[in-house]
């Protein structure tokens, strides 16, 4: 079983920076496809993005096109999110997942393995 721990949240101003971080533990992340999701108190999580085992294919929601960018170092068992040019409605409690499924189909089929998440607060 992996186990995810998330971390890199914080309170930042719109158009600032931030990085998560997914820190994996107890087996390999390189055996996983792996996403980050988000959620807003009363409102259903989110997919944001998703990447291969590979790091070669990535999918992205398209209000985060352009600005996100999901990667992954499998020898450090790490994955990340990077979020450039933040808006206030990018603010929600950010998680990370993985699943030995595609992660085309993480949007629609939710990843079986979930960390705590880090909340993202974005000030305008």
């Amino acid at each position: 079983q992996v186990d995810l721990v998330e971390s890199g949240g914080g309170v930042v101003q719109a158009g600032a920076s931030l990085r998560l971080s997914c820190a994996a533990s107890g087996r390999p992340l390189s055996n996983y496809a792996t996403g980050w999701f988000r959620q807003v108190p009363g409102k259903h999580r989110e997919f944001v993005a998703s990447i291969s085992v590979s790091g070669v294919t990535t999918y992205y929601t398209d209000s985060v096109k352009g600005r996100f960018t999901i990667s992954r170092d499998n020898e450090k068992n790490l994955a990340y999110l990077q979020m450039n040019n933040l808006r206030p409605d990018d603010t929600a409690v950010y998680y990370c997942a993985a699943d030995t499924s595609d992660p085309y189909y993480f949007r629609s089929y939710p990843p079986s393995k979930w960390g705590q998440g880090t909340q993202v607060t974005v000030s305008s």
